[in-house]
């Protein structure tokens, strides 16, 4: 059976857009995959997280896993900062990439550019972010589309360190998802719906009160149009809506379309509104019933024995290849 690993990091509230492009692909993974699913803490920390806060949103973002179907007889969940060897590993790993492909990563050159005084984290955090895919010879690596770079350094540094010192590390191949990928923000359709957003009615976040869902959902925005019609181009709003209501039932674009090609705008939006509180409040109810209890701790701690023991022979190995150690 292939492996698959996927990380999130614990930071700001998990959105609709986190649950459709990532979590729900996930609970689809788990049935064909040998799937290793973490907690990124350690990527969260490249800029300043207030510690309590950071505690409670890793404890919530697996209950939030949980309740929404992961099932932890079927997935390996564990917190990246318990294990050490992520960390160790990095390091030997960042012994080999070079300051030009860092220099060149998308997202560093994003955030670096608003900010001046931006850590050394920030710009390494890619090669930890190999260390986490190759420790556990990955074979697949589902992200979106603004993540793919991320896999892709990976590989060329897996590749780099196997023909300096031997073949240690599977290569690992991306996995995109195509179907929902990109869920929107409701007042910026053109830009994906994200948790940092600093507009709070254009994001659905998963734990929001299903009153608020309705809100921000019948508040989108659409176009004057009225034809429920799928054109990102010139209908961001209402095709982001499409692409919602899609997600969340399973039904095809082009059969939402014709579901509702007889509807207005208000219609169609109320309908996406009952399918996005009806699948949260299941979450949320779940997720009620276990941010408390003592299976939270269970499930990590069973998680991080068995990753410590593949990352620590992994970790092992290069220092051994790598010529470290007596």
């Amino acid at each position: 059976m292939k492996k698959i690993l996927t990380g999130l990091q614990p930071t700001g509230v998990i959105t609709l857009g986190n649950y459709l492009g990532a979590i729900k692909q996930m609970v689809k993974y788990q049935n064909d995959f040998d799937s290793y699913i973490f907690i990124a803490d350690l990527h969260s920390i490249t800029v300043f997280q207030d510690p309590k806060t950071l505690r409670e949103n890793i404890k919530s973002l697996v209950a939030i896993y949980l309740a929404c179907g992961i099932d932890p007889d079927k997935n390996t969940i564990f917190i990246q900062s318990e294990n050490e060897y992520h960390t160790n590993i990095s390091w030997l790993l960042e012994c080999t990439a070079y300051f030009g492909e860092m220099s060149r990563m998308t997202q560093f050159k994003d955030k670096s550019s608003k900010n001046a005084n931006f850590s050394v984290g920030l710009f390494t955090y890619p090669v930890l972010m190999a260390s986490d895919i190759l420790a556990y010879d990955a074979d697949l690596v589902p992200v979106g589309i603004d993540q793919k770079q991320h896999v892709e350094i990976a590989r060329d540094i897996a590749i780099r360190f196997n023909k300096k010192y031997g073949d240690t590390f599977k290569v690992p191949d991306v996995m995109i998802n195509d179907k929902g990928t990109k869920i929107m923000d409701l007042v910026t359709p053109t830009k994906k719906m994200s948790k940092s957003s600093e507009n709070p009615k254009g994001v659905i976040r998963l734990l929001d009160e299903p009153e608020v869902i309705r809100k921000k959902i019948m508040s989108a925005t659409t176009d004057s149009e009225s034809c429920i019609k799928y054109d990102m181009e010139n209908k961001p709003g209402i095709s982001n809506l499409i692409n919602i209501y899609s997600s969340i039932t399973g039904l095809d674009k082009e059969e939402v379309i014709e579901k509702f090609k007889d509807s207005n705008y208000g219609n169609f939006k109320k309908e996406v509104a009952d399918v996005v509180v009806d699948e949260l409040s299941k979450i949320q109810n779940r997720y009620n019933e276990i941010i408390n209890s003592y299976e939270i701790d269970k499930i990590l701690d069973e998680g991080i024995k068995k990753t410590r023991d593949v990352a620590k022979a992994k970790y092992e190995l290069m220092k051994d290849r790598m010529g470290l150690g007596r």
